[in-house]
């Protein structure tokens, strides 16, 4: 694999994650460390995360686990530096994998919050949950050409699952867009959910398509504004949300904020069972590489 393709991922955990042999961490390696060496992923890992893994063995002679500094030594800060542009003007970051605790007081702090702003800004994925960091795994892999991981089969089961499709006014029709493009992939699932203007048009998109008029493809909420953000949590905290496709505008602030964070947060609190896409350009390699698991599996 040339310098060129290698991919490059910042990697940090929140205590609660890397403490304990259970920890949210270890469980990701368990499943995805095969998929780690198979790609030959350089994993920038923040000290403490370092640790821990070098303390499990579970990458035990890995060459890819590259170590950053503590995160009170500017680790954290260093990963948003080389999401946005690599070291001497090199290739940047592919994407970070921060599996947030959202109870830790750190997950608020300016690097972290500047980390996922600069990800969603740059087109990369920020992933913060144990779902969705064994699933983002599986995406560079296929998205690579290699055969899907059967162990796997579980976390990619659509017709068991419910996806969120929210976008702020600004990206609204690029998500129009998004679910024209994968209108199969998304047909896929259980059940499709949507806050306000956005559920509307996407609704008007799948009856155009042939969709049956009487039947919402996606079930409105309200409006993020008016608390659709926080009814949608509700159903994340009780395992009926599995899959959040948020495009987040990063350049405008919002009044409902709040709300907003609530959203996110609930999706870490479940960490084992949600994740969060939150960029067009990220959701649509999520959506292709899905479609091209699914049919290699037919």
């Amino acid at each position: 694999m040339s310098s060129s393709s290698i991919l490059r991922f910042g990697l940090a955990a929140n205590r609660l994650h890397h403490e304990g042999a259970d920890a949210t961490l270890f469980k990701w390696l368990q499943r995805s460390a095969g998929g780690l060496r198979e790609l030959g992923v350089e994993l920038y890992t923040v000290g403490r995360t370092c640790d821990a893994i070098e303390r499990s063995d579970l990458l035990q002679g890995y060459p890819g686990l590259v170590r950053y500094p503590y995160g009170r030594e500017g680790g954290l800060m260093k990963l948003v530096a080389r999401v946005t542009e690599g070291e001497d003007g090199g290739t940047p970051f592919d994407g970070a994998i921060y599996l947030i605790d959202p109870v830790d007081p750190s997950s608020i702090f300016p690097e972290a919050l500047a980390l996922k702003r600069q990800c969603i800004t740059h087109g990369r994925p920020f992933v913060s949950t144990l779902l969705g960091a064994i699933e983002w795994i599986e995406i560079e892999r296929i998205s690579r050409g290699l055969p899907a991981d059967p162990k796997l089969n579980d976390v990619f089961e659509l017709g068991h699952q419910t996806v969120a499709l929210i976008a702020h006014d600004a990206l609204k029709g690029q998500m129009v867009e998004f679910a024209d493009q994968h209108f199969d992939l998304l047909s896929q699932f259980a059940n499709r959910v949507g806050t306000g203007t956005t559920s509307g048009r996407l609704n008007e998109l799948a009856w155009s398509r042939g969709w049956p008029r009487e039947t919402p493809w996606v079930q409105p909420y309200l409006s993020g504004p008016l608390g659709g953000d926080a009814q949608i949590a509700e159903l994340v905290l009780d395992r009926r949300c599995q899959r959040v496709i948020f495009f987040e505008d990063p350049h405008v602030a919002r009044q409902h904020e709040a709300d907003i964070q609530l959203l996110e947060r609930a999706v870490r609190v479940v960490t084992a069972d949600a994740s969060c896409v939150a960029s067009p350009v990220v959701a649509h390699k999520w959506a292709t590489a899905i479609s091209s698991r699914s049919a290699s599996s037919v």
